[in-house]
């Protein structure tokens, strides 16, 4: 596999709200007859897109309000799925799994039922193969939407073209996992694959608990670095980590991406890593832009992007045969 021909992608951790970019906003705006805030296509990519020398997470958080506002109607969520899919398609992803908090989408009187049902509309008009995740949220006072959320999870759960796992998102620094142990545990119990953020704004301890609580994946993971302990565990429970360099950078959650951050190390220790943009158009990137940023600042080598895409394929929440169907068109043995 030479540099040039690496032009298809897998993006495992691409949050829907968070992929709106300023094309897809205006559509939104246009199709349900609201109004945006500003202008001109500039002002409205600094609402919504991190500036380069972003301070803080809180800072990179705010990107979402304005895009969650154009995704409180039905057509609003069906047309944001497909319109994200379609770009991640001209992006070259040939496979995608898009995450969203239904909870988050009931804002003008849609159920959590309706909102995935509009997400589950909007993936049957997508013009790649995608799945859905299901997140709940950390908070104080949510947790009878989370329960739903996973509830929810159960009822519309499928192998392949639908919903089919849960996340734990939100501010991890200041909800850790063990607040959330039982409804995971729940969910586990009852066969919903799980992912869950840690190791990305909290340690590496979150990392454990996470496999605790019935993770088979785990979103960044970057702070399980130099645990020893933490990091053979992954290795031999066969966790995957779905890791965002340029998004790791903007929120800080590595100071010196350069000097700190582990994704070749983890690669050497045989741990099984993949590429996703996390959020495309806050961040400003694309998977293919997160290629070629490996390469040029970790020396990341054609045979690590295929060992990592093959990883990403053997992951991913979907059926055999669409796995089977991954490998042929990626190249991957």
């Amino acid at each position: 596999m030479n540099r040039d021909t690496i032009s298809k992608y897998i993006d495992l951790h691409a949050h829907l709200d968070g992929s709106i970019t300023v094309e897809i906003l205006k559509k939104l705006a246009e199709i349900q007859q609201l109004e945006l805030p500003v202008a001109s296509d500039e002002e409205l990519k600094k609402l919504i897109t991190v500036s380069e020398d972003c301070q803080s997470l809180n800072e990179f958080l705010q990107c979402f309000e304005l895009p969650g506002k154009y995704m409180q109607t039905e057509q609003g969520i069906r047309e944001a799925v497909k319109l994200v899919l379609a770009n991640m398609d001209d992006g070259g992803v040939v496979y995608a799994e898009i995450r969203f908090a239904p909870q988050l989408h009931t804002f003008e009187g849609l159920s959590q039922s309706q909102v995935i049902e509009a997400a589950l509309a909007g993936l049957k008009e997508a013009p790649i193969p995608a799945n859905l995740i299901l997140c709940c949220m950390r908070g104080e006072d949510n947790a009878a939407q989370n329960k739903e959320t996973v509830e929810l999870a159960k009822k519309y759960l499928v192998e392949d073209g639908g919903v089919v796992a849960i996340d734990l998102a939100g501010a991890e620094g200041l909800y850790p996992n063990e607040r959330f142990k039982t409804i995971f545990e729940d969910a586990h119990a009852a066969g919903i694959p799980i992912t869950i953020h840690s190791g990305e704004a909290g340690g590496a301890e979150n990392v454990a608990s996470a496999i605790e609580m019935g993770a088979c994946r785990v979103g960044h993971g970057v702070r399980i670095a130099g645990n020893d302990r933490i990091m053979q565990l992954v290795k031999e429970k066969g966790i995957t980590l779905e890791m965002a360099p340029t998004s790791n950078r903007q929120t800080k959650t590595v100071a010196d991406m350069k000097a700190e951050y582990p994704l070749k190390q983890f690669l050497q220790y045989g741990l099984k890593v993949t590429i996703n943009t996390d959020d495309m158009a806050v961040e400003g990137t694309t998977l293919a832009d997160e290629f070629r940023y490996i390469e040029r600042e970790f020396g990341i080598t054609a045979e690590e992007e295929k060992r990592m895409l093959g990883y990403a394929v053997d992951a991913a929440f979907t059926s055999e045969a669409r796995k089977s169907e991954l490998r042929k068109m990626l190249a991957i043995e």
